[in-house]
């Protein structure tokens, strides 16, 4: 592996080094055949061939060479842009990833940005049904299902509460300064809403079905306190049940 990442760093100097001596000569030839050229025409004078040496060159040269260099530029924000997304956003589900969403969650609960309580709800939604799914139709029918419950979950919540994927068919949602009743509504409307999403593998009509599981908090807490608290008690859950949510206390 060193061996080939020299050897292509090498070549990649190599176009760089030609491509330097290509372009500098084609700039004297440039140079030198304009001035020469000018050289003969006796309707100007030695300020007017100077002048238009002058003009002319750095119009022939440096257009091309600024408009190449913005289009670059452009290239490489782009990139920039796709790889701070990539490394924000799961790329399968348009959520946020395990990392981002954890680390954005410990940071919201973690420090309270106004003074007193800090309260809010933390829901789980998982579907063991995906596995099935990939068995029974395969794995690009299986990433289908997992692209329809992310997108109903994001269109299930409020536009500042934080959806992201936790696991390979688990997501989290973090609901900040939500009330109980907040909470319950928006849990029960993802779970009935994933209930009544059209789901056709192979032409065959098949529902889909999650178990969902949250807690509320009224003071700073840890994200594993959360996730443990909401995992024990989905153990026992099947796909498709009510929703659940329980207290959690500091």
């Amino acid at each position: 592996m060193t061996k080939t990442s020299a050897s292509t760093t090498a070549q990649a100097w190599k176009g760089v080094v030609w491509l330097t001596f290509l372009g500098t000569t084609a700039i004297l030839a440039l140079s030198v055949g304009l001035n020469y050229l000018l050289m003969f025409s006796e309707a100007l004078t030695p300020f007017g061939r100077s002048m238009i040496t002058a003009i002319l060159l750095p119009v022939i040269l440096g257009v091309p060479l600024f408009l190449f260099i913005g289009l670059k530029q452009i290239e490489v924000r782009h990139y920039r842009r796709e790889l701070d997304k990539s490394a924000t956003f799961d790329t399968m589900t348009g959520c946020l990833n395990g990392a981002v969403f954890t680390s954005m969650v410990e940071r919201r609960t973690a420090r309270p940005s106004s003074p007193g309580p800090k309260s809010g709800a933390f829901l789980v939604i998982h579907s063991e049904q995906l596995r099935s799914i990939n068995l029974r139709f395969g794995l690009e029918w299986g990433d289908e299902a997992l692209r329809l419950v992310a997108s109903t979950i994001r269109s299930s919540v409020r536009a500042e509460d934080l959806v992201g994927r936790i696991g390979a068919s688990m997501f989290g949602v973090f609901l900040s300064g939500a009330t109980e009743a907040e909470a319950s509504e928006i849990g029960e409307r993802i779970r009935s809403r994933i209930a009544q999403v059209y789901f056709a593998p192979k032409g065959t009509e098949d529902a889909l079905s999650v178990k969902v599981g949250g807690v509320v908090f009224e003071d700073e807490v840890e994200f594993a306190d959360m996730f443990r608290s909401v995992e024990q008690r989905m153990a026992a859950v099947q796909d498709g049940a009510a929703f659940e949510l329980t207290h959690l206390h500091s």
